[in-house]
């Protein structure tokens, strides 16, 4: 659990906006509520959950050593991402049950057609930040 205050930093790290769509996956006990209470009133809406089929600006993805195939997982969170959209892989932090190591996440991200480009604290879990690549569009 987080501090209201740290949490508002956190939905700022993760550069969610007023207005952004966001859709959370992998929720379970141990997930952070400050943090999701957040972003919903950041955003002005609720999170959408795996059963949703909206374009989404930002998938949550809430991910432990046990939920098994990461590379499946994030093949799957793509589609309904917007063109521009993140996926933030949310793990638990180095030393706490069901760390997952960032060379695994970097490694999945790649075989799934993503890019790693940052890393983040978020209290007792790490954000990475994945996205599509830019695709060689025209000029206008």
């Amino acid at each position: 659990m987080v501090a209201a205050a740290d949490a508002k930093n956190y939905v700022s790290k993760l550069g969610i906006k007023h207005d952004h769509v966001v859709q959370e996956l992998g929720w379970d006990e141990d997930t952070d509520d400050e943090l999701r209470a957040a972003i919903e009133e950041v955003t002005g809406t609720e999170l959408l959950d795996e059963d949703s089929d909206e374009v989404v600006d930002t998938v949550l993805l809430w991910w432990r050593e046990s939920d098994g195939d990461l590379v499946d997982t994030l093949m799957d969170v793509v589609s309904p991402l917007a063109e521009d959209g993140v996926v933030w892989v949310l793990t638990p932090k180095t030393g706490r049950p069901d760390h997952v190591e960032p060379s695994e996440i970097a490694e999945s991200a790649t075989t799934a057609g993503l890019t790693q480009t940052s890393a983040t604290n978020l209290g007792d879990w790490i954000g990475s930040r994945l996205v599509q690549p830019k695709t060689g569009r025209p000029r206008r």
